[in-house]
């Protein structure tokens, strides 16, 4: 009986230790789903709190991130309508250290697009950038202009 008492005691300890190891290594894209699971439940100031959580250099900017929180925080059911969830438009590399995740936010209303960028200096990855505008409809009309098309056959 003291045995098995025993073996739970250390595979329990095993087990918190390796999800301890793993909250540190976060891809940038479990990053972005705990971001947006925070954001539903728990709403926008946890989760940019969170989502800056990995990157020492942000303590710096609290004003920047306060602001940031109010301005997100407009995005309410009053002003867009009900939230639906998120769809990635494009990830873009530039190396294996610098990656930009766009992503089209679907609320009743409008869509809303989120941008995140992450870097990895090192072993680990960390929030660089985090911003969202209303202004992708106006882009996509842009990109149908013929001037953009190959009109050549």
């Amino acid at each position: 009986m003291r045995n098995a008492k025993s073996i739970k005691v250390y595979v329990t300890i095993i087990l918190l230790s390796i999800s301890f190891i793993s909250i540190g290594q976060n891809t940038p894209e479990e990053i972005v789903s705990n971001f947006f699971t925070e954001y539903q439940n728990d709403g926008e100031s946890k989760a940019l709190d969170n989502l800056y959580s990995n990157n020492k250099w942000m303590n710096r900017a609290t004003d920047a991130i306060t602001k940031l929180k109010q301005q997100l925080g407009t995005l309410n059911e009053d002003y867009v309508g009900k939230y639906y969830g998120y769809e990635l438009i494009v990830e873009k590399r530039l190396s294996d250290s610098f990656i930009l995740m766009s992503y089209l936010v679907k609320y009743d209303r409008q869509p809303i697009r989120f941008t995140f960028q992450f870097y990895k200096p090192d072993n680990e990855w960390r929030t660089h950038s985090f911003k969202y505008d209303g202004n992708i409809d106006e882009e996509i009309e842009e990109s149908a202009k013929v001037y953009y098309l190959d009109l050549k056959k």
